[in-house]
């Protein structure tokens, strides 16, 4: 008989998965990424955060140079054509699966834009030839030396022409320079040694990390946070089946891995407070979002437009949202409840939120709105 789980069940499962339980947090910027696989970063500033939810004594300091320095980690686009971080020795193999379905839903944009097949090849011939002379330029730079070569780049062309050359294994995002990302070749980006031997199935593959980070998940929520074609997903989840547990959620079956028995999880004795930013994978990686938020207080959390709301995440369970405020002398967390919090976590809260300070090496308070 498939065990069914109860939504706080399966929050804590989750929870623990993507290391936001005390338990299964790590210690290094690296180690987060690797196991989630793939980190939403649309906001850079956000995956930070990200990281910071997930980690033990990790400051901003050590986010930056584990990307910029050590180059662990990569920023560009893959999966479903968004940006993400993703470890170097993952990034060539997840790009090749995710590119190609990314740039066929982009074709009808393409069009609109009149970015041809072969003006588009005609962009990547040139910015391998300015970044290789170059190394590293921002958007803007590289849209003028484009536009120089007789490309066009005027208002939406030049977000997809470097959107396409990541999604083709050609650029990724490199160091700032004055506030500003820049582009750089992936080839020279990469540290040497840092691409892992080929794959045997990468779709196999794809749904096993996926599980590792998300499970227990259904085929659904795989679809949606993959971005992969509907016989991709198929095909992955067949072969991943035998070393999961089949599982039946509310939102339907779904697969656990093996190695992530339920039935060893334990409840912490304290609630799990956690400030998760704008776009953080929990908020996104499923189908359904009824398990971690009430549909009450549903649209605080995803209001709609592609937008997803920074959260108060209290056990697995959206409480609230918060911001960051900057102040003279340090930063001011302010948390503004969908209804009225358990005082019970605000222990919890505030050592979040000293947390959050030391992250940022600064002074951190938290202000409660309607308290």
């Amino acid at each position: 008989m498939t065990p069914e789980l109860t939504l706080a069940q399966l929050r804590r499962l989750r929870a623990r998965c993507q290391c936001l339980h005390p338990g299964s947090r790590l210690h290094s910027p690296a180690a987060v990424v690797r196991k989630l696989f793939a980190l939403q970063a649309q906001e850079w500033h956000s995956a930070q955060l990200a990281i910071h939810a997930r980690s033990q004594d990790i400051a901003q300091a050590d986010v930056i140079r584990a990307r910029e320095i050590e180059r662990s980690f990569v920023l560009t686009w893959s999966l479903r054509g968004t940006l993400h971080l993703v470890s170097a020795g993952d990034v060539r193999w997840l790009v090749a699966l995710c590119g190609p379905p990314a740039i066929r839903g982009t074709r009808s944009r393409y069009k609109q834009l009149g970015l041809t097949e072969d003006l588009r090849e005609s962009a990547l011939a040139a910015m391998q030839e300015i970044l290789a002379r170059d190394k590293a330029l921002t958007r803007a730079q590289l849209a003028d030396s484009l536009a120089a070569r007789g490309i066009p780049v005027a208002g939406q062309a030049i977000h997809h022409l470097v959107r396409f050359a990541a999604l083709c294994g050609l650029i990724c995002l490199g160091a700032e320079a004055n506030g500003d990302l820049t582009y750089v070749l992936l080839d020279d980006w990469l540290p040497t040694g840092a691409v892992a031997p080929p794959v045997a199935d990468p779709l196999r593959e794809f749904a096993r990390r996926y599980l590792a980070a998300y499970g227990p998940a259904t085929m659904a929520d795989f679809k949606r946070w993959s971005g992969l074609t509907a016989a991709q997903v198929k095909r992955a989840w067949a072969a991943i089946g035998a070393e999961c547990h089949s599982l039946s959620l509310p939102d339907g079956d779904a697969l656990l891995l093996e190695r992530q028995d339920p039935l060893l999880e334990s409840s912490p004795t304290e609630p799990i407070v956690r400030l998760l930013p704008r776009y953080d994978s929990y908020l996104l990686g499923y189908e359904s979002r009824r398990f971690m938020v009430a549909d009450a207080y549903a649209k605080r959390a995803h209001p709609g437009g592609g937008l997803i709301r920074a959260c108060l995440l209290v056990d697995g369970e959206a409480k609230a949202n918060w911001k960051l405020e900057k102040r003279r002398l340090g930063i001011r967390v302010v948390v503004e409840p969908f209804e009225a919090l358990d005082p019970a976590i605000l222990p919890s809260l505030e050592a979040e939120v000293e947390s959050l300070g030391r992250f940022y090496n600064t002074n951190a308070e938290l202000r409660m709105a309607g308290w």
